[in-house]
């Protein structure tokens, strides 16, 4: 055979390698894409062709490494990039996360689908749901939520399932329906405002949910799309927006770019806003009755923190007093709000302190990036200086919110158990313990825990790990 034969064939073969590899590739985008579609049976069933390559060895994933998102909206509530539970758990799979973590508006819906996700593709899970509370205590102080005193974000984590029945029942329908009711509400105030752009709630914005229950963010996205059908030239469309929303919009930022959206939200929906309506102390639950409903359900209480600039988290720790009364067990941070040059330094020196004064009250830290907004990481930067010396600590409470969600699930003897409080009335050693055994167990090993019963010792419980 010639040299210029050999060449050729090497070329070809090189060709169809490519090919077969473009070819693959685009298999996986599609199958992707599926893990978004609004039918949990097709999601499913592209999830388990995706780990099908994997263990064909057409995939191939990363080990387990050291980052973490234990905070990430889904489409349940309003993911920016429109993830499902699978989607987000086989992206966090795919990057080599040790842990992951959703957390949803007023509802579980997505649990059970990424708890099973998880035990599919060998990845650590945990699931839970955010809403607003009032706090009595700081009624004439902001917190959280931005010129609404007394009202401060707040969750619950670790809940082991969204079947709850009784009280527990009751209430989680009811922030579903309190939830909905506003919204609605709300639509109808920005209608007569921004006329003749008017949303039908049922058509134009239910259809953007998997399960009936948007938010304010999918109540933009519905009027961005509104707007663009009416006016088809988009530089009509900058002008109506502008002339509607009292501020430049340019041609750049139509027909739904972030910005836009986030002016959208401003203007009408947020404080000052046309369609703003100022809560009171009956608008929401109380921390106590919320922190309640949570330990109900099996999770653990957790306090939301900011950026500790307003006026009640300058006094956290009198905040966090009064939360831990009420069965406060955690705290959530959203480290990327709070350092880098969009931040100043007064923000990372809080992110600081709020770490410090975690660790002296020995509560669970609860770390992510949301991605319920435009631009937000799908996870923080954990190897830059600024959370590298605090990345142990944020792999504590990771840990700590996996295995307590196994061991409530499967034996009831999670970290706010009786059983915990029982052998561990301080904290500090509680937390050892949970530590230590959420990193000893691992996702195909979780079935196994139900034979534990609240009878078994701490020691028998590590023996049989």
């Amino acid at each position: 055979m010639s040299r210029g034969i050999r060449i050729c064939g090497i070329r070809n073969i090189k060709r169809v390698c490519k090919f077969i590899k473009c070819e693959s590739v685009k298999v996986m985008e599609e199958l992707e894409k599926k893990l978004d579609s609004f039918d949990n049976q097709e999601r499913r069933g592209a999830l388990r062709l995706l780990w099908a390559k994997v263990e064909a060895g057409e995939i191939t994933l990363p080990e387990a490494g050291r980052k973490i998102n234990v905070h990430c909206h889904t489409f349940y509530s309003f993911n920016a990039y429109g993830y499902s539970p699978s989607h987000f758990a086989w992206l966090a799979r795919k990057r080599g996360l040790a842990m992951a973590g959703i957390v949803d508006f007023d509802v579980l819906d997505g649990l059970e689908e990424f708890h099973a996700a998880g035990q599919l593709l060998g990845l650590k899970t945990c699931a839970g749901l955010e809403t607003r509370v009032f706090v009595p205590d700081f009624a004439d102080m902001e917190i959280t939520s931005p010129g609404e005193p007394g009202i401060t974000y707040h969750m619950g984590v670790g809940i082991p399932s969204p079947q709850l029945s009784g009280s527990a029942g009751q209430f989680l329908n009811g922030l579903r329906r309190t939830a909905q009711k506003r919204n609605l509400d709300l639509t109808g105030r920005v209608n007569r405002h921004l006329t003749p752009v008017e949303l039908d709630y049922e058509k134009d914005v239910l259809s953007l949910t998997p399960a009936g229950n948007p938010t304010e963010r999918h109540l933009c996205v519905a009027y961005a799309r509104k707007a663009e059908a009416l006016f088809e030239d988009k530089v009509k469309l900058a002008e109506y927006w502008s002339d509607k929303l009292g501020t430049a919009i340019e041609v750049e930022q139509v027909p739904a770019g972030a910005e836009l959206l986030n002016q959208i939200r401003a203007k009408t929906m947020k404080r000052g806003g046309v369609g703003y309506v100022q809560p009171d102390g009956g608008s929401f639950p109380q921390m106590d009755k919320f922190n309640e409903f949570v330990l109900q359900a099996g999770g653990i209480p957790c306090l939301t923190w900011l950026d500790g600039t307003s006026d009640g988290e300058q006094q956290i720790e009198e905040l966090l007093e009064i939360a831990m009364k009420t069965g406060v067990a955690a705290i959530n941070i959203i480290p990327d709000r709070n350092y880098g040059p969009k931040c100043g330094p007064e923000k990372y020196r809080n992110l600081c302190k709020i770490v410090e004064t975690v660790r002296k009250l020995d509560l669970v830290p609860v770390v992510g990036t949301e991605m319920n907004g435009p631009g937000q990481k799908f996870v923080d930067d954990f190897a830059g200086e600024e959370l590298a010396p605090m990345l142990e600590f944020f792999l504590t409470g990771a840990h700590i919110v996996y295995v307590h969600e196994i061991l409530q699930r499967q034996a009831g003897i999670g970290y706010c158990s009786e059983w915990a409080a029982n052998h561990f009335p301080d904290r500090a050693a509680r937390n050892k313990f949970y530590e230590e055994f959420g990193r000893l167990i691992t996702p195909d090993h979780e079935e196994t825990l139900s034979g534990f019963d609240t009878e078994m010792s701490p020691n028998e419980i590590l023996k049989h790990s």
